[in-house]
């Protein structure tokens, strides 16, 4: 049989480092680190999977959120840009009573009057109509009545309604500049 030759220097102490037995090591373990490993790896990889796939749903649900509020948005956008186009504006002043008003007058940085200013026409309160909500922000009818509905005046209210007062500055006939 042959002997092994005796190591000398640095190779003898590198020879202590490694174990002098046969090179059997026992498999079981290796094996079944293995298979845990595989089996963690499926698993993980399944509840990602499943993760992903919950975000998706989330997601496709948000994005049709998004969608109908971004429609909405866009409704209101084109209510207000009704509401606040030039004639809806005259129109909406004529029935609150407002009448365009006359010259106007400009104050100079120095503090002198440019102009002189001109009176608004004066309308009478008989013929203000009656204030009526608009039409295209009136809401749906609702299936269950929430107040009983408010009677509408008659012309005789109104018009003792109409009268102005010292007290309320708002009773003030109101003037449209520029008209």
């Amino acid at each position: 049989m042959s002997r092994k030759p005796e190591l000398r220097g640095r190779a003898a102490r590198l020879a202590r480092l490694l174990p002098a037995g046969a090179g059997t090591a026992a498999r079981t373990p290796f094996v079944l680190l293995v298979v845990l490993l595989l089996g963690g790896g499926l698993i993980g990889l399944l509840v990602l999977n499943s993760a992903l796939s919950a975000g998706s749903f989330q997601l496709d649900d948000l994005q049709k959120d998004t969608k109908s509020l971004t429609d909405e948005e866009q409704a209101l956008q084109r209510d207000v840009d009704a509401y606040a186009a030039p004639d809806a504006l005259q129109r909406r002043a004529r029935e609150l009573g407002m009448v365009p008003g006359g010259d106007p007058a400009f104050l100079n940085p120095d503090g002198t009057v440019k102009g002189v200013p001109g009176a608004a026409a004066q309308q009478s309160s008989a013929r203000t109509p009656v204030v009526r909500p608009p039409e295209v922000l009136a809401p749906a009818p609702s299936p269950t009545p929430t107040a009983p509905p408010t009677p509408t005046p008659t012309p005789s209210t109104a018009a003792a309604s109409a009268q102005p007062s010292a007290a309320t500055p708002s009773a003030q006939p109101s003037t449209i500049p520029g008209r």
